[in-house]
Formats: structure tokens, sequence, C-alpha cells
């Protein structure tokens, strides 16, 4: 038993290293943002180990960087993962009759890129479930771990980053992260209530601009819910 579980892990780590190219793209990218919010390099990779979402993180260190403040940053970075509760939803008979423990665990492993992978396996008739979710999550912890700090030591030796373009990384970065959070024509919705929620609070109610993507946030993943995007 423990041996088929430690082989489903390794499918799992071994089918999603060609995913885990892009991640590392834009670990290196944020490694280089953390850096200039003021990061050390092990507190890079203590960040990653410990909240493990790209997109949030990224949010959460510009709103830094902003001056938005400690609270604000976490707010935002925590709504801007609300989408996980849907991703949690739709696989939920993974973690039927797990130990408790297993379940933070998994939680903490899934990622839009493992979960994906998932259900693309199991549309092909593979039986494929907790241990294959965690074996491809696991993988890209260490490979986001890994290329954040290498990017922060890297912008850490450069005495002015700025200087060379390279804070253009964090919106580069940005873009390849929600394209790769784009799953077709179902996303519209949800993604349009967000933007127009978000235009509304800064522009019209004038909300500073981390309170707008809070608002924004709740609202696209609220229409998700409201659309059945699972």
């Amino acid at each position: 038993m423990a041996r088929s579980r430690l082989n489903e892990a390794w499918s799992g780590a071994h089918e999603i290293a060609p995913l885990a190219v892009g991640v590392a793209i834009y670990g290196l990218a944020f490694g280089l943002l953390a850096a200039q919010a003021g990061f050390g390099t092990a507190q890079v990779g203590g960040m990653g180990a410990l909240v493990f979402a790209g997109g949030a993180q990224i949010i959460a260190t510009q709103q830094v960087l902003a001056g938005a403040g400690a609270v604000a940053a976490i707010v935002a970075g925590l709504v801007l993962n609300l989408r996980l509760l849907l991703v949690a939803a739709s696989i939920r008979d993974v973690y039927a009759g797990r130990p408790w423990w297993q379940i933070p665990l998994g939680a903490h492993l899934t990622t839009d890129e493992n979960w994906a992978l998932m259900l693309a396996q199991r549309a092909k008739g593979r039986t494929v479930g907790f241990w294959y979710l965690a074996g491809g999550g696991a993988c890209l912890l260490g490979v986001w771990c890994a290329s954040t700090v290498i990017g922060a030591a890297f912008a850490h030796s450069i005495p002015d980053p700025k200087s060379l373009g390279m804070d253009f990384a964090f919106t580069a970065a940005f873009i390849a992260i929600a394209r790769s959070l784009w799953k077709g024509r179902d996303d519209l919705l949800p993604w349009l209530t967000a933007l127009g929620v978000v235009t509304l609070a800064t522009h019209g109610l004038g909300l500073a601009p981390s309170w707008g993507l809070v608002l924004g946030g709740v609202a696209g993943a609220v229409m998700a819910g409201i659309n059945g995007d699972d």
C-alpha cells in the first residue's frame, strides 16, 4: 500500500515537471520583486513554503511596495486566492475518508496546475487521486521556493535592478499567471464582474486600489459560484 502511494506521488511529480518550468520562470520574477520590497532570501523562501500561492504572494508584495500596509497586503492576497475554495470543492471526493492531517496537507499543495493535471488524467480514465495531487504539488512547491530564492539572491547582487528594466518582470509574471488561470469562455463573466467592481470601487467610489482588488476578488468569486464554475 505504501509503495503504491509512493508510485502515485512520483507519477504526479514526474508528469507535472513540464508545467514546473513555467512556475520557475515567474518564481524568479517574484524573487526580484520581493527583493525590491526589502525581503531577504530567507524570508522569500519561508514565505513560499508557508503561503505557496504565486498570485497571492505577488499581489501582497506589490501592495507592500505601494505602501498599502501589511493588513491590506494580506487581505488582498487572501481574496485573490478565494478561487481555491471552488477548486477544493470540485475535488472533494479526493479528501473523503482521509486522515485529518492529510486534508490541510492536500489543500496546501493544491494549485491550479496539479488540480488541472489530475482532472485531465481522470478524464483519460486513470484512477489518480490524493497522492497524485500531493506529488505534483510537492514538485511545484520545491521549484517555486528554489526559484524565488534564486531570484531574490540575484536581485540583491544588483545595485539597481530597475536600471536594467527588471522591475517589469513583475508585470510579465502576473500576466503569465493570469493567462494560466483562464480556462475559457466560462470564466468571462466572473472576470468581467471582478474588473467592473474594481473599476467602480477605485474610479467611481475613490477607494484605494488595494481595497478595490479585495472587493473585485470577492465579487468575481461569488459570480463564479453562482455561475456554477468549478
